[in-house]
């Protein structure tokens, strides 16, 4: 037991340095001043060398070898600390460094090319980024796929084929449902200007409603809305749009969902591998539900039209029913966060098969923007009019986050089959939603789900949480179900 708590205790000032690192990028989207990015690449990468070093340690192989856990959460543990001591032993420390410090600039360089439409400004630094996760997949892969290699730093357990298989059993079923609702008569649209103010003030009644602990989080902007943290500081951001409050309302949920997670891990866990989520595809499963299948549910929408009455006045939608429909709208558009819930996968699908491309070099980086269009045409059947409604529209590639994006779907696919379970054991929900009142659907979720952190592998948890191993029907049926009766299929 020796070995097992002297591990523990370095793990937990390991654990706690990263909740360090990740305070820098918070910073780094919401409130850095610009002329500090030089400086801020430097600290990333400093941090970076302190974690590299702690998380190659060779004291974590001596404990390993000898550690024997008395339970449960002591062997969860020790899977996760070898899982990464295996990976992190073989990424030089130099290429750790260069990982952070790059993608630390690359970011700032992506948001000024986004806002410049200038996608030339962007590639030399994306290919900077994309040769260093080769690097880094080269080093890991040990025998395997490089892109099965960087699958795991977000999805453990997964692989390329299995991607593949699900996106070919999601994508015809999606495409039909597409193309006979785009056959209907197009539902209202709102047509009003939303002050900001009154955006935010009613997003932050959402994430209370959605039970959102503001004494452990904080609200902020940002370009891209995003979670951050675990324990016992979980931060959310949130963006407006003065002629689309649903930009706000929903990214605010959205990430709700993701901090809702982390704040309902288990305590005990805290700064231990356990203590936060245990895969982004689980994660993408929280935010999904609490976006779509609660968020945009009919019931809860019935609640939210009075809210924006009460904050806009008369916005120019009729009455209930009308605004279940304009939220629910499918429409072509270019933006992934944007979408609706017919079209979202068919966004994340495209980006699955570029990413991958790059990262196998048979795509390089100065025809990626030709690539994405060519792709988008083929699958959406218009043409993208600007690089921010196209290849710069996504921060993840200027983070080096090859292997993520595949997970938003994976996330579609777990909410299905938590939805379907939900609903079985919660027969009085909608009842519930239509009072704005989710805690029956969130303590549904904390219970079965969120409080286990890292505690079992991803496919198990959602099989233990679902009552079944998770595939694509649930999420297929609810949508060709919702969408029918919306659109009078």
């Amino acid at each position: 037991m020796t070995a097992y708590h002297d591990l523990m205790s370095f793990e937990k000032t390991t654990q706690a340095l990263g909740q360090v690192a990740g305070r820098l990028g918070w910073d780094q989207e919401t409130m850095m001043p610009a002329g500090a990015v030089e400086q801020r690449a430097e600290e990333h990468g400093a941090m970076a060398a302190v974690l590299h070093a702690r998380r190659t340690d060779p004291r974590i192989g001596e404990w390993l070898a000898k550690a024997a856990p008395e339970d449960a959460v002591g062997e969860a543990n020790l899977r996760h600390i070898s899982r990464d001591y295996a990976r992190n032993t073989k990424v030089p420390e130099r290429l750790a460094v260069a990982l952070a410090s790059t993608t630390s600039r690359a970011h700032r360089i992506w948001a000024d090319a986004r806002e410049n439409e200038d996608i030339a400004a962007f590639l030399p630094i994306l290919k900077e980024v994309i040769a260093l996760r080769q690097e880094e997949a080269a080093a890991i892969a040990d025998g395997t796929r490089p892109y099965d290699a960087l699958l795991q730093d977000y999805e453990p357990g997964t692989s390329e084929a299995e991607i593949a298989t699900m996106f070919d059993a999601l994508r015809p079923r999606l495409v039909a449902l597409r193309a006979a609702i785009l056959e209907r008569p197009a539902l209202p649209e709102l047509d009003h200007t939303f002050d900001e103010a009154g955006q935010l003030a009613l997003s932050t009644r959402l994430a209370r409603a959605f039970g959102y602990n503001e004494e452990h989080g904080r609200i902020d902007k940002a370009v891209h809305p995003f979670s951050s943290g675990s324990g016992l500081d979980v931060r959310i951001t949130t963006r407006t749009s003065p002629k689309d409050p649903f930009n706000c309302f929903y990214s605010t949920i959205h990430e709700v969902g993701h901090a809702a997670y982390e704040q309902g891990i288990d305590r005990a866990y805290l700064l231990t591998p356990l203590g936060s989520g245990v895969s982004m595809g689980v994660h993408e499963s929280q935010s999904r539900i609490y976006e779509n299948q609660l968020g945009r549910s009919r019931a809860f929408t019935g609640w939210l039209y009075g809210q924006m009455r009460d904050t806009f006045g008369d916005f120019g939608i009729a009455d209930e029913e009308a605004f279940y429909g304009c939220v629910n709208r499918v429409t072509n558009g270019f933006i992934r966060t944007e979408a609706d819930e017919v079209q979202y996968n068919l966004h994340v699908m495209l980006r699955f098969d570029l990413e991958r491309a790059l990262m196998a070099g048979g795509l390089a980086a100065n025809d990626l923007e030709a690539a994405w269009n060519d792709r988008f045409l083929t699958d959406f059947g218009f043409a993208v009019d600007r690089p921010s409604n196209g290849v710069l529209q996504d921060v993840h590639w200027s983070e080096g986050l090859f292997g993520y994006f595949p997970t938003y779907s994976l996330g579609n696919v777990y909410a299905g089959c938590l939805h379907k379970a939900l609903r079985a054991d919660v027969p009085g929900l909608d009842d519930d939603l239509a009072r704005g009142d989710t805690r029956a659907a969130t303590s549904w979720l904390r219970e079965n789900l969120q409080r286990h952190g890292g505690l079992y592998e991803p496919k198990d948890v959602m099989t233990l949480a679902a009552g079944k191993a998770p595939d694509v029907n649930p999420l297929l049926d609810y949508l060709e179900a919702k969408f029918a009766g919306i659109y009078g299929l």
